[in-house]
């Protein structure tokens, strides 16, 4: 179980990247705000799939609404500067950068979940940083609008995840799934009318195969969790930083500088190292980076949580712990 669990790891997170490619590609001539808008559009006929099956009752009324409401800005604004990023930074640069979300996850979950990080994890997030520093290389090469994107994409999407870790046993997933893809569209509509240009229908295609990519990378997800443990899933997200190599140099023409190398494997040390403390016990209670389990930024990517908790529910068991 653990090799087909390892497996369909490895296949979600390169449907994610060749998601990346596209969205990279579309970059070139469209705002990260109209492949949103599109994506977004597109993805609500997927993510109704995930919903018409829901067996709990209720209605859409937030039980948290102050947090579902901060949960959908924040993940409207991560999708937009994750897209942007993806759009205008090598890949690998832009993936070392995204691999830092366990290292904040771990640092916001002490304030809204109330975890204690000891010595062993807060030195593994120090780690972490210093390889963010060595990547961007401040003061020897000039920092880009897209190295900001990438950094707001990471703290909205660790924000993100500690909310639906705080408040995923009392919402309905329907709530947690329907809100952020709704905010997402509202928003992106909002901006719309500043950044449109006419779409190409291969081009609108294309967008249309973003939103079937994060379905369908979201899915694999859902099958390595559901077969294998969080501790051995959750590392296949590195293997992002392979696709990159080969994507960028076949595509983009991108080369990897040594430094990049090297900082992105501080950075992914440092984040298996918080992933085997949380797997191991350690001091933590609430595990908030295993449960972090899709892209928060890819608006087709249901929540991965949600599709698990289904089997428990038409069982009449108890609620998994998970948050969407």
């Amino acid at each position: 179980m653990s090799l087909k669990a390892i497996l369909l790891g490895l296949a979600g997170f390169a449907l994610f990247s060749t998601h990346d490619v596209i969205v990279r590609h579309l970059g070139g001539t469209y705002s990260p705000v109209q492949i949103l808008f599109f994506t977004s559009l597109m993805s609500f006929p997927l993510v109704t799939l995930m919903l018409v099956r829901d067996p709990t009752q209720g209605n859409l009324r937030p039980v948290h609404p102050w947090w579902i409401a901060l949960r959908s800005l924040v993940m409207a604004l991560g999708g937009m500067s994750g897209f942007y990023a993806v759009s205008t930074l090598p890949l690998a640069q832009a993936y070392a950068i995204f691999f830092t979300i366990p290292l904040l996850i771990t640092l916001l979950a002490i304030p809204i979940l109330g975890e204690k990080v000891g010595l062993h994890r807060a030195g593994a997030v120090l780690v972490g940083l210093a390889g963010v520093v060595v990547v961007v290389r401040p003061g020897n090469a000039e920092l880009e609008l897209g190295h900001l994107a990438a950094f707001c994409a990471v703290v909205c999407a660790s924000t993100q995840s500690v909310i639906a870790r705080k408040i995923g046993q009392e919402e309905r997933r329907v709530v947690m799934l329907l809100f952020p893809l709704a905010a997402t569209f509202l928003v992106m509509a909002g901006g719309l009318s500043f950044v449109y240009v006419p779409v190409q229908l291969v081009d609108l295609a294309a967008m249309g195969c973003i939103a079937v990519l994060g379905f369908l990378a979201a899915f694999c997800l859902v099958g390595a969790y559901t077969v294998g443990e969080a501790a051995i899933v959750a590392p296949m997200q590195y293997s992002q930083i392979i696709w990159a190599i080969i994507y960028g140099s076949l595509l983009f023409g991108e080369t990897i500088d040594k430094q990049t190398l090297i900082g992105a494997g501080i950075i992914i040390v440092s984040g298996l190292y918080i992933v085997i403390r949380e797997a191991s016990g350690g001091t933590s209670t609430t595990t908030p980076v295993l449960r972090n389990r899709t892209r928060a930024f890819s608006p087709g990517a249901f929540r991965v949580s949600v599709a698990l908790r289904r089997k428990p529910a038409r069982k009449g068991l108890a609620k998994s712990e998970d948050g969407p």
